[in-house]
């Protein structure tokens, strides 16, 4: 009945329990309360349905509505008392045709429950602002005044979408909306955000209340699961093209690293190195013994990750297993879907369905990780043959629709820790939902073109996807697509392409494109460098771009102690460390807005340039602190525009005052033992940071197997103290930075 659908538990990716604990609870004739030491919630008395003079109820007969017209049917307060949240009211009702979503009814069957539409309009003040929701690649952060489309699409404008229905404000709240279907948000228009989703039998969601984004984070971590830590060299350079086509290629790009001493920790092995999709086996000729392959990476500190697809090929070995099985994405009389007629790679497996699960991690790990490969590419989560029309293990395609990728990384994040005990899980995935963070995930925007726009877009769009509680994003760098055979810059290249030719053609302004997101991917949660071109390595672009490569390269590794120290940190709190300055500005307002520009952890502001040609860049810098230009330590004050000095060979990077930056010597991997280098001071304010260490490739930590130094900068004494394990001896690895 919708009465047993509305009081039960909370749907998938949510995985906390019911707490009642501190909570109080009064009814009165104007409706009840609900009040603990965060948040006390008002819930108002039903209205009765008012009948028009023909007898039918407004909105129609089996429509329930919440009513606009007699005051919020919801209000969240905080314990201050001070507004959070006013729900003015909530729909579900019957597919219809004036709705033009009648044609939904097709994709149920008998035995399904009954498909609503279900929807909530929440008031928007004027100076509310909206982030997260997954991933959007049309080139903003705030979503207001913007539709959002938060399903999965491989079409979308700008690029692939992804769908994490969690809303985070800058009002002290975040909304995390309990519904799969593709669901539309419209956020501030006519003073209300308004969600509607297209399937579901109650309208569900959570209210997450925090005095700082990192305390609504926290409650997102409660809700959903937290973020483990990565293998450490998840954080190093991990190089990927489309695609090495031979075991010789793959042993010689890392030849190529090693011999030119330059760090790096894993290799990609992408896809078309199986004789047909779904075979789960390598072409003989190009790879004869990835096992003996892997065993030669691995003597060089090198880990490999390998694309594995869900989908089988009717003429390959597993897929009549499947079928009899029934653990296909299936239509409604059994037969699995496919991409006939012009995509000819087979059917998806089911991963909501546990026995498909076990069974299709079980081929993976005997077919594919018995070769000694570290990690998995779990391409194509989307999934890629659209669910819609389909039906899963759970129930209709269309009713869950955005769930795939929690369950498909799940898949393989569940047989890791169960038959590789020892090593710590890391998959890459398309795709996110709720709570597919804990899944040992990082995540990556998909197949964008190499231009200067998609370069610019991509920075507001990593930045969503971590408002989202998704911390770990990244994106190809470089682009995915095939180049151009010509592209004229409008400004003179800042880097000659004369020497890389017969990489990228007749597109001359590539190298420039290609040092300047290499800038920028040096600075997200994952370094990974990807695209559809004949080469992809640090020197495959040119002899003037090879050194500021290296420089960068080289600086990722430097900053190697601060970066791990900060996955420790979203595996702690939840909260991201790739971060919109709205989160650690909210008394700016001239914050809200700004996608160009952000925080990498507490110290640094990082400022991309993503135009061809530009020397310069307007850098906002907020207020409420000073900055050190980390190039030349010059220091400003905060609340100014400036013009930074941008240079081929120089992001604008700024450090926070009161900032403590580990830096570590110089390794050519991770495996390598990093020793504290340096510790960099940034004086004009107090500061502390948590150093973070531990073996970096197990799950040894669970058990408190990790060494934590806790660094204080006492800016009154000028004085630099560490507690708890000692990271370095001596003072001569301190500096204070004079700003000039």
């Amino acid at each position: 009945t919708l009465k047993d659908e509305a009081m039960s538990g909370p749907g998938y990716g949510i995985v906390a329990k019911p707490d009642a604990a501190g909570w109080t609870h009064e009814t009165t004739a104007a409706g009840d309360t609900y009040k603990s030491a965060r948040i006390t919630v008002f819930i108002a008395a039903p209205v009765p349905p008012q009948r028009r003079p023909d007898g039918s109820f407004s909105r129609g007969p089996r429509r329930n509505f919440g009513g606009f017209n007699r005051g919020p049917f919801m209000t969240v307060t905080g314990a201050d008392g001070k507004p959070l949240m006013n729900m003015l009211g909530w729909e579900m009702g019957v597919l219809n045709d004036k709705d033009d979503d009648s044609q939904l009814n097709y994709d149920r069957r008998p035995e399904d429950p009954q498909f609503y539409q279900v929807g909530a309009t929440f008031k928007s003040p004027d100076d509310e602002h909206y982030y997260g929701l997954g991933e959007n690649q049309e080139g903003y952060l705030d979503h207001r005044g913007h539709k959002i489309e938060c399903w999965a699409d491989y079409q979308a404008v700008g690029g692939p979408s992804f769908c994490v229905p969690f809303l985070v404000t800058n009002k002290g709240y975040g909304l995390l909306w309990d519904n799969p279907s593709k669901t539309t948000i419209q956020p501030g228009f006519n003073e209300q955000t308004k969600w509607t989703s297209q399937v579901g039998q109650r309208v569900s969601f959570f209210v997450v209340a925090g005095a700082t984004t990192d305390e609504i984070y926290a409650g997102y971590r409660l809700l959903t699961g937290d973020t483990p830590m990565l293998p450490k060299g998840a954080y190093g350079l991990i190089q990927c093209k489309q695609r090495y086509s031979t075991q010789a290629e793959m042993l010689a790009v890392a030849k190529g690293y090693r011999e030119r001493h330059l760090p790096i920790d894993m290799l990609v092995l992408d896809w078309f190195y199986y004789t047909k999709m779904g075979q789960m086996d390598f072409i003989k000729d190009q790879w004869p013994d990835p096992a003996e392959m892997n065993r030669q990476l691995h003597a060089m500190n090198i880990e490999t990750m390998i694309s594995v697809w869900p989908r089988f090929r009717p003429d390959t070995r597993f897929y009549d297993l499947i079928q009899k099985n029934g653990w296909f994405l299936h239509h409604a009389d059994g037969t699995p879907e496919d991409g006939l007629p012009y995509d000819m790679q087979g059917s998806d497996i089911d991963t909501t369905n546990p026995d498909a699960a076990k069974w299709y991690w079980g081929v993976v790990r005997d077919n594919i990780a018995s070769q000694g490969f570290d990690s998995f590419w779990a391409d194509e989560t989307e999934p890629d043959l659209p669910p819609d029309g389909g039906y899963f293990k759970i129930g209709p395609g269309t009713q869950y629709y955005n769930v795939y990728p929690l369950f498909h990384t799940a898949a393989f994040y569940d047989g890791m820790r169960k038959d590789m005990p020892d090593k710590r899980v890391l998959i890459l995935s398309r795709d996110a939902y709720l709570g597919a963070q804990h899944n040992g995930t990082i995540f990556w925007s998909s197949d964008i073109f190499p231009d200067w726009d998609a370069l610019r877009r991509q920075i507001p769009t990593g930045l969503g996807v971590t408002a989202s509680g998704i911390a770990y994003w990244g994106n190809d760098i470089g682009g995915w697509q095939g180049l151009p055979k010509v592209h004229v810059p409008e400004h003179t290249p800042l880097i000659d392409p004369s020497d890389a030719r017969d990489n990228v053609g007749g597109y001359d302004d590539y190298p420039e494109l290609y040092v300047r997101w290499y800038e920028y991917g040096v600075f997200q949660p994952n370094l990974r460098t990807h695209g559809t071109r004949p080469h992809n390595e640090v020197w495959s672009y040119g002899k003037q771009a090879e050194p500021i490569l290296e420089k960068y390269l080289r600086l990722r590794y430097e900053l190697m102690p601060y970066i791990y120290s900060l996955g420790y940190f979203t595996h702690t709190t939840g909260a991201p460390f790739m971060r919109g300055l709205f989160m650690d500005f909210p008394n700016d307002p001239k914050v809200a807005q700004i996608g160009d520009e952000y925080m990498f952890g507490p110290a640094f502001l990082v400022a991309p340039v993503t135009s061809q040609g530009q020397t310069t860049k307007s850098v906002y810098l907020p207020a409420g602190t000073a900055w050190y230009d980390y190039w030349t330590n010059k220091r400003f004050e905060g609340g100014q525009t400036i013009q930074a000095s941008a240079p081929i060979d120089q992001i604008p990077l700024f450090v926070r005052a009161g900032s403590i930056v580990p830096l570590g010597s110089a390794i050519e991997s991770t495996h390598d033992t990093q020793t504290i280098a340096h510790v960099k001071v940034y004086p004009g304010a107090n500061g502390d940071f948590t150093l973070y260490n531990d073996d970096g490739q197990t799950y040894a930590y669970e058990k408190g197997n990790f060494q934590i130094t806790h660094l204080h900068w006492d800016d009154a004494t000028r004085k630099l103290t560490q507690s708890g394990t000692k990271a370095w001896s001596g003072s001569a690895v301190v500096e204070v930075v004079r700003g000039r």
